[in-house]
């Protein structure tokens, strides 16, 4: 993702995506692929709900 946003900026001068580019880096995302981060979604375990 990190490569993409630099090529996006490189070819289009588009801040947006120099910044997306410099908060990847400064967030130390730059090695993290969708598959790498957990989805919440995709929990095994159902949340009962509070009672009142």
């Amino acid at each position: 993702m990190r490569d993409f946003t630099w090529h996006v900026f490189t070819q289009t001068g588009d801040i947006e995506a120099y910044l997306l580019y410099k908060e990847m880096n400064k967030l130390g995302t730059a090695g993290a692929e969708p598959a790498d981060i957990p989805d919440p979604l995709e929990s095994d375990s159902v949340a009962e709900p509070a009672s009142p």
